[in-house]
């Protein structure tokens, strides 16, 4: 699959690259989700490094926690009940001693949540392969169609140019 794509120097030629590309899609005969941008760096406050936010981590570490604190509660309850031992009339579950467990496992399940959330969000691993130019490690901003129509790569050509694209070029898709 071939991938156009332009090289800005900035992050408000890129922005004007997006929004033009975006503005044609429907036009042009291919949809946004094939609109590729990347970056080394990154552009706070424009709307094409927003696009791809979907996540709230700390929601998912809150999860993780009760899912957590719960099991390390019913593995100190479950385990101390299926081993009856006499205790002098003490309770055989005390809170103090199973507190560390359940806190330790809490956490445990909080980090673990964490972690996951933070490599699903990066995208990792990734066996598709990237899109990507040596240019981009000089502070360029890469904006691209994957496998746009033949019959509008010219006008994607001009748009590209349009918006201040420094190059422009073709390359084939790794992995798609």
């Amino acid at each position: 699959m071939k991938v156009l794509y332009a090289l800005y120097p900035g992050p408000d030629a890129a922005q004007d690259a997006v929004d033009s590309l975006r503005a044609a899609a429907a036009d042009l005969k291919f949809d946004a989700k094939q609109i590729v941008i990347v970056s080394g760096e990154p552009h706070e406050g424009y709307e094409f490094t927003d696009s791809h936010t979907t996540s709230a981590p700390y929601r998912w570490a809150v999860l993780g926690g009760i899912c957590g604190g719960t099991c390390g509660y019913l593995l100190t309850t479950i385990s101390q009940k299926a081993y009856p031992l006499v205790t002098g009339g003490m309770s055989i579950t005390p809170v103090w001693t199973n507190g560390i467990i359940v806190y330790e496992m809490t956490m445990l399940g909080a980090i673990l949540t964490t972690l996951v959330t933070l490599l699903i969000g990066a995208g990792l691993p990734n066996f598709k392969g990237v899109i990507t130019d040596p240019e981009i490690a000089t502070g360029k901003i890469l904006v691209g169609v994957v496998g746009p129509p033949e019959s509008s790569q010219p006008e994607l050509e001009k748009r590209l140019r349009q918006a201040g694209a420094t190059q422009i070029k073709y390359a084939s898709a790794p992995n798609s």
